[in-house]
């Protein structure tokens, strides 16, 4: 196992080429979960995650053959524009295996980034069988996203980061997929300050970790989709399990809905993009899933590479569930000017309307109605009340479309 000394090297290797994110205080977060909360802003990193702290400590403990055969990983995200960049920038030529699923937008920034990129299988699993069967016939170096002891010293330099930049945190909260970040981080907190509380975050979907914790070794969980896919994994490392054993103090869950809505309060509160894993630890502190009320705690926010059609869906449905987006079925007598009524009625409730849909055919009306979806945005539940009762009292029968 790795001890604090080998991420104090780690530390001092990629400190010039990494940056030094910031630790900052949220008021806002600090007032919603009960505890005085910190913010450290990993997703600010080059390639938008912490990765490059992992990959880079490994890429520069290469000596000059290895870097000269060249490296590979498989990896259809972070991880992947990590080894890209930094192994680009130090000249060393980098394979990226990705599942022939990958979003367009994280193959072209790892090519981007300088590397190869094969797609290859329907997987992570069957894109790192790959990754793997090409090590070995080309007698590459292979990256291993968290399983690997310079990886792990080199996520590990956070822990050291956030007690540098405030060294009277109670609690450190970090989300878990394999546990690279986690091990490090816990190692490096526990080993210099031993009361710092350590805890984990799973999404409920995938909780390899917490799994493996409680039966003593790694297991293999069932594959299955989660909005966090960078903590996405089904088995715990070898080399982190043991780590986090010991060193973190708690491992919790949460779900996909308390994952997206720490995503939309993050965006819209603290102006700060956070795809779903590097969200998942806000997630736990404002669902209320670890009891740190009062404590002064840092929450990771350790990556910032979502898809902006996911977040786009994320942001409709949150304001869905905050009643700041409504869409209601309206139905209609049909003849000139009905629609300018109801129109005229949303307008005077001041609701703003962004789509209609008008249909004379479906949904069961009678030859002489016809039917009208109004999507509009409204302050909140209480203002959808107040529009629905004037609708009620102007004598038009609707329903709310979910």
């Amino acid at each position: 196992m790795i001890t604090v000394h080998d991420v104090e090297q780690a530390q001092a290797r990629i400190r010039d080429s990494i940056y030094l994110s910031p630790c900052v205080r949220s008021q806002t977060l600090s007032q919603m979960t009960g505890a005085s909360l910190f913010l450290k802003l990993d997703n600010l990193q080059m390639t938008g995650a912490f990765k490059e702290r992992g990959a880079l400590n490994k890429l520069l403990l290469l000596s000059q053959e290895e870097r000269a055969r060249g490296v590979i990983a498989a990896s259809a995200g972070n991880h992947a524009q990590a080894v890209a960049y930094h192994a680009t920038r130090l000249g060393i030529r980098s394979t990226i295996v990705m599942p022939l699923a990958t979003p367009l937008v994280k193959m072209s920034q790892t090519r981007n980034h300088g590397a190869d990129v094969i797609l290859h299988g329907a997987n992570y699993d069957e894109a790192y069988e790959e990754a793997r069967r090409r090590c070995d016939e080309a007698s590459l170096t292979f990256v291993h996203a968290f399983d690997d002891d310079a990886v792990i010293a080199g996520q590990g330099t956070l822990g050291l980061e956030m007690i540098q930049q405030n060294p009277m945190f109670d609690a450190i909260v970090a989300p878990i997929g394999g546990g690279g970040l986690i091990a490090g981080i816990a190692c490096a907190i526990k080993e210099t300050n031993p009361r710092i509380r350590m805890i984990g975050v799973q999404t409920e979907r995938l909780p390899s970790m917490k799994r493996a914790v409680e039966a003593g070794s790694p297991v293999v969980l069932e594959a299955a989709t989660t909005i966090a896919d960078g903590i996405a994994v089904r088995r715990a490392g070898d080399r982190t399990l043991p780590l986090v054993s010991k060193y973190v103090d708690e491992i919790v869950t949460v779900g996909e809905e308390e994952i997206a809505s720490a995503i939309l309060l993050l965006l819209e509160r603290e102006k700060t993009i956070a795809e779903g894993a590097g969200a998942a630890a806000l997630a736990a502190m404002l669902h209320h899933k670890i009891g740190l009320a009062g404590r002064r705690v840092a929450v990771l926010v350790c990556g910032g590479n979502i898809d902006v059609t996911l977040l786009s869906r994320i942001i409709e449905r949150g304001l869905k569930k905050d009643g700041r987006l409504i869409r209601l079925r309206i139905h209609l007598p049909d003849h000139p000017g009905s629609l300018v009524r109801v129109a005229a009625i949303i307008a005077e409730h001041k609701a703003n309307i962004v789509q209609t849909m008008h249909d004379r055919s479906h949904y069961g009306v009678s030859i002489s109605d016809t039917v009208i979806d109004i999507q509009m945005e409204t302050r909140g539940p209480e203002h959808v009340a107040e529009l629905c009762h004037a609708l009620h009292e102007a004598g038009y029968e609707y329903e709310e479309v979910t």
